[in-house]
């Protein structure tokens, strides 16, 4: 039986998604927007549908025209990748509902987990360590909401329920910017997800940043694909992602692993997934599960051999697979950096035309990327270029690869964070491993 399939984004991921769909012989839609007509994967795909204009919401985020194309083209499903509607519940509903397999968990799962308080005490259920906090509604009384932090402890951290991307948080050191810091967050929520419900955790001062990839058939079988290391970010959000996760504590890792395994198989997880954490002294806590594919997947990709995109699309369209935890094999060590089309001191998006550019590449080193000579970078969309990913035996030997690759590469037109991430691999912290989550923006930029 022939299948099809719509996908629902845009630059690299659905390139690589493309890919992946061509290897296993399933025929493609691409959708796109007024602005992405001359994106690279729309030359390779079967069809091709535009969607409406440039702006997210009358395009990527606008899910009758996205059911619309994938009802005219008679596809069998639909694939979100990651960001736009990739963990909208409503969307994955939707998509079902009107006939079209989404490719990815349950749309209650992607609910359960896509709020974080309801997420928090789901998986407190399954041994899985979770950072002091308080997630009920703040009481209106000002001496009641102090008292609150002061059995929790200063520092604290103020998140957005409904948040993401580094958006809706705020730290709080003292009981006297307590009140305003709470109203901003609050304001910053409402703004930013339509929703002003926060909640309070212990500030974890100087943790690593972990993660699990787990992959599971929906029929109560799952494994895991081991760890990444994420720590080496900004503004919450990743630069360089590495796998596995190194200098970690061995049986603090075996357990969290198990706890993150038996949550999939106890759920009937569905897909591909990521357990996040912070880790500090041993000790892993919860900070939120994604249920849909990371930007980082290549670096498990290449210690692991298995091909995660593939993966999901042989679980949603029933094609079989195999998930067998004996069965998968860790082998040396792998890094990415995400070249973004930005300002490296300031971090503002630098959109405009690629006038001139060169791949990396070579034995060991992998390039996802859309972007071409004469590509014009929009400035709608996340500002993602490419990623380049190294492995070898060793971290020192990946570190080694990764700067060879970066020397090799290059784009000339618009302004990237290339330079940045060159002088992170030459950091004395990040070769030593001795980086959290606070080293980028609190002690390397300084």
């Amino acid at each position: 039986m022939s299948h099809k399939i719509l996908i629902a984004n845009r630059g690299e991921i659905a390139l690589r998604a493309l890919r992946a769909c061509r290897e296993l012989g399933i025929k493609t839609v691409s959708v796109y927007s007024e602005v992405d007509k001359d994106l690279k994967h729309l030359k390779f795909s079967d069809e091709t549908v535009c969607i409406g204009p440039a702006a997210p919401i009358n395009s990527y985020l606008n899910i009758p025209s996205i059911l619309s194309a994938a009802e005219l083209t008679e596809v069998d499903a639909i694939y979100p990748g990651y960001g736009f509607l990739a963990e909208n519940p409503d969307f994955a509903h939707q998509c079902n509902e009107s006939g079209f397999k989404f490719i990815g968990p349950e749309s209650e799962t992607i609910r359960k987990m896509g709020d974080k308080i309801t997420a928090k005490n789901f998986v407190s259920t399954f041994d899985i360590p979770t950072v002091p906090g308080y997630s009920g509604e703040l009481p209106n009384d000002e001496d009641e909401v102090k008292d609150i932090v002061q059995s929790i402890g200063y520092p604290v951290i103020l998140k957005a329920t409904a948040g993401g991307g580094g958006r809706g948080m705020r730290i709080v050191h003292s009981e006297e910017s307590l009140l305003n810091m709470i109203e901003i967050t609050m304001q910053e929520a409402a703004n930013s997800f339509g929703n002003d419900q926060i909640y309070i955790e212990k500030f974890i001062e100087n943790p690593r940043h972990i993660e699990i990839q787990v992959v599971g058939d929906g029929k109560g079988n799952a494994i895991h694909l081991g760890t990444r290391d994420c720590s080496m970010q900004r503004r919450h959000q990743k630069i360089i992602e590495e796998a596995p996760a190194s200098n970690v504590d061995q049986e603090s890792l075996h357990k969290i692993l198990n706890s993150s395994v038996n949550l999939c198989k106890e759920i009937n997880y569905e897909g591909v997934g990521t357990l996040e954490f912070l880790y500090e002294k041993n000790n892993f806590y919860f900070i939120e599960m994604n249920t849909r594919i990371q930007v980082e997947h290549p670096v498990t990709e290449m210690i692991t051999g298995f091909d995660i995109v593939k993966a999901q699309f042989r679980i949603a369209l029933g094609l079989g697979i195999n998930l067998d935890q004996d069965e998968v094999y860790f082998n040396g060590h792998a890094i990415e950096c995400r070249i973004n089309a930005e300002d490296p001191i300031n971090f503002q998006p630098c959109p405009g035309e690629i006038t001139k550019m060169h791949t990396a590449g070579g034995f060991g080193i992998r390039y996802d990327s859309h972007i071409y000579s004469g590509y014009e970078v929009p400035p709608f969309y996340d500002s993602l270029l490419a990623k380049i990913i190294t492995q070898a035996n060793t971290r020192k030997s990946a570190i080694k690869r990764m700067k060879s690759a970066l020397d090799e590469f290059f784009v000339e037109g618009i302004t990237t964070n290339q330079k940045l991430h060159q002088n992170i691999l030459d950091d004395e912290i990040f070769n030593e491993n001795k980086h959290t989550i606070n080293y980028l923006e609190n002690e390397f930029l300084k």
